[in-house]
């Protein structure tokens, strides 16, 4: 494959385009789960050469319960990607967490129950991978090390995923915050633990779009309230992602060896 790069950006709700240069480069790539979300766009940001990917599709077509996670991990493995920054629109669970704040989480979860949760579904040997600190501590660094007076990040928190499309009950919403999790999104499993399992560096910045229903006094959430706020956030989100691309590492990750010994049904790309 003609067109390589080695950091991975998967955009989110709202989030369907990051090049600005027309010379980028349209790459289609097939995988073992079939097609990506869409074609990966590849090109060089601050010297670096990066691989684009909205998650939701270029028309927002797939909802998170049906977006095809392996297969996104997948095809940026396959140009070459090691280091994954995953942004996502999420809600808060806590008061001080409020609509516009950028929230980098250390801890997830998985409250969804969809299929293709595991690259590992082949007969043969059973693969377990570490799971205990979610998120690359490298890529965490480079994004909190990227904030900017306008744009100040949360360092820390967890993100707890459900399965959507709905969005949670006040219960749920109440049983979250009452857990002292931090925010809610659809999207951030089994996207991270693919990413583990493919031995990627994988971080995440959540923008948090909306307070959730469980909070006391707070109306149910929309989808065109979540869009709206993401919008009016977009430019400072892909700020920070340029600095961060700058400010990432380059070379080996223990990220890179969570596989190392095991024995494996089939090879990696």
């Amino acid at each position: 494959m003609s067109a390589t790069a080695e950091i991975g950006i998967v955009g989110g709700s709202g989030f369907y385009s990051f090049f600005a240069d027309a010379g980028a480069e349209r790459v289609e790539v097939d995988t073992p789960f079939g097609a990506p979300s869409s074609p990966l766009t590849i090109g060089e940001v601050a010297g670096r050469r990066v691989a684009f990917l909205p998650r939701h599709g270029e028309r927002h077509q797939f909802a998170p319960h049906k977006v095809n996670y392996r297969a996104n991990l997948w095809a940026l493995r396959s140009v070459g990607v090691r280091q994954v920054l995953a942004p996502c629109a999420v809600g808060s669970l806590q008061r001080h967490l409020e609509p516009g704040a950028f929230v980098v989480p250390d801890q997830v979860v998985d409250r969804t129950y969809r299929t293709g949760h595991t690259v590992w579904e082949a007969e043969g040997p059973v693969v377990h991978v570490p799971f205990a600190d979610p998120y690359c501590p490298r890529g965490r660094d480079a994004l909190l090390g990227s904030a900017s007076d306008d744009t100040p990040l949360t360092d820390g928190g967890t993100l707890v995923v459900i399965n959507g499309p709905r969005f949670s009950s006040r219960a749920e919403s109440m049983w979250h915050a009452a857990a002292g999790w931090s925010v809610v999104g659809m999207t951030g499993m089994p996207e991270a633990s693919v990413a583990r399992e493919l031995a990627l560096c994988f971080a995440t910045v959540c923008c948090v779009t909306d307070m959730d229903a469980g909070l006391e006094g707070e109306d149910g959430v929309t989808h065109a309230d979540v869009l709206e706020v993401f919008a009016g956030n977009i430019e400072r989100l892909k700020a920070l992602l340029l600095r961060t691309i700058e400010a990432m590492p380059t070379g080996d990750c223990t990220c890179h060896h969570v596989l190392d010994g095991l024995d494996l049904p089939f090879a990696l790309p």
